[in-house]
Order: structure tokens, then C-alpha cells, then sequence
């Protein structure tokens, strides 16, 4: 295990490394940290105040469209940039490079986990920000569950992301996959309306997939209800189920 330790100060270079290199990638920063937030401001400027849909008392903007918010910033990040950025550089060989030095590739991929989580947190606190300046929406009853289950839903995401970059052989099909994969259990999930709309089975489906358990919970924390067992086990079952995956068929090469 020896080649895993680096000196803290090799690993703060390679973590500083990699933000660096998520910064440059205009496209991969903005777009997790601007759509979300873009889609919850165009859901606030459209909601008309006292009229609008309640959820056990609070208005939709904040007890579904918040979540909603959230949950998409997370999958952004976790199932489409982290796998391009990773089968990058295991398409140019730099994980079959470092694989003969000190920084074992696995570092990388830690230091791009690290990179993305605070990442996440901006896009997070970004959007919180908004909500609450902009809309005056009212923060989470239950703020203690809200954030547990908010690093359930990462870690979940996170995991599907690593099946992504284990698969993918390019950091374009990393893209794509990645992006049909965030849009299918987005529309399932409740991202393009209430799963109300879609057929009773695909509804059923998509409540206990990653983006859909984790909205359902995620907003019964911002109402504070505890969040249903269901959403929670569906959560983490789908993580254990992906590192399994991931873990079984990553290729360093």
C-alpha cells in the first residue's frame, strides 16, 4: 500500500491540479452551476405567489423546485463531467503513466472526487443563495436530515458516474452516456413535471431511481417529514449496486 501515500503536500498539488483543470473547462463549470439555477429561477418568475401549489404548506417553489434544483446540480456533475474527465485521461494514457510512479492512477481519481465535491457545494450554495434572495424561499425543517440525505444522493450519483467512466472508452461516449443517462431518470424522476403525468409503471420506476428517491426525500426533508424508508434504501442500494459495478469493470488502461 505504500505506493497510496503521497505527502500532504504532493497530494494538496495534485488536488490543486485538478480544480484548475475543471476551471478551465468553461463549458463542464458552468453548465452544472447556471442550468439548474436558471431552470429554478424560471420556475420562481413564473409561479404567481398565494395561488401558486402547495405542498404541505410551503409553495412548490420550495418544497419541489429547490430540491429539484439540488438533486440536478449533483447528477450534472457526478454522472457527466466526472466520466469525461476521467476516461480523458485514461484515453491519453495518463493513468497508464502515473501507474509507474509514486501517484498510483487511483490518487487521480480521488483528487477528481474531491474536485467535484466542492464543485457540487458551489453549484449547492449558489443556488440556495438565489432561492433565498431572489424568491425568499424558506430553508429545510428538517436541515440536519436534509443534509444526510443530500450526501446519500451524491454518493449515489458519484457511483453511477463511476460506472459511466468505467465503460465509456472515450470522453465523448463519456458525454453522451452520461447525459442520456442524467435526461432519462430526470424525466422519470419528476425534473420535466410530476411523475403524476407519466404511465403508473414508468412513475413507479422512476420514483426509486437515483434522481427520483432522491427528490422524493430530499423534498420530504425541506417540508419536514421524515424522508420514506423506500427513497432511502432505493438510494443506497443503487449505490452499493454502481460501486460494485464500477469497481468489477474499471479499467486503469
Amino acid at each position: 500500500m505504500s505506493e497510496y501515500r503521497l505527502p500532504p503536500r504532493a497530494w494538496a498539488l495534485l488536488t490543486w491540479t485538478e480544480g484548475k483543470l475543471v476551471v478551465r473547462d468553461t463549458a463542464g463549470l458552468i453548465v452544472p452551476l447556471g442550468l439548474p439555477v436558471l431552470i429554478m429561477v424560471m420556475n420562481g418568475a413564473g409561479s404567481d405567489g398565494e395561488g401558486s401549489e402547495h405542498f404541505r404548506g410551503l409553495p412548490a417553489l420550495d418544497a419541489y423546485v429547490v430540491p429539484m434544483t439540488l438533486v440536478m446540480v449533483v447528477a450534472l456533475i457526478g454522472i457527466v463531467n466526472m466520466p469525461a474527465a476521467l476516461a480523458a485521461y485514461r484515453r491519453t494514457g495518463v493513468l497508464r503513466r502515473l501507474s509507474v510512479t509514486p501517484a498510483h492512477p487511483a490518487l487521480v481519481l480521488v483528487a477528481q472526487v474531491v474536485v467535484s465535491l466542492a464543485q457540487t457545494l458551489v453549484g449547492v450554495a449558489l443556488a440556495l443563495l438565489v432561492a433565498r434572495l431572489g424568491f425568499q424561499v424558506s430553508m429545510p425543517r428538517g436541515a440536519l436530515s436534509a443534509i444526510g440525505v443530500f450526501a446519500l444522493v451524491t454518493v449515489a450519483m458519484y457511483a453511477l458516474g463511476m460506472v459511466v467512466a468505467a465503460l465509456a472508452p472515450t470522453p465523448n461516449s463519456a458525454v453522451a452516456v452520461g447525459l442520456v443517462l442524467f435526461f432519462a431518470t430526470m424525466a422519470v424522476g419528476g425534473g420535466f413535471g410530476p411523475r403524476e403525468n407519466l404511465p403508473d409503471w414508468l412513475s413507479r420506476i422512476g420514483e426509486y431511481l437515483p434522481y427520483g428517491a432522491g427528490l422524493e426525500a430530499l423534498s420530504a426533508c425541506w417540508t419536514g417529514v421524515p424522508p420514506g424508508a423506500a427513497h432511502l434504501g432505493a438510494l443506497a442500494a443503487s449505490a452499493v449496486l454502481a460501486a460494485a459495478v464500477a469497481a468489477r469493470t474499471f479499467r486503469w488502461n
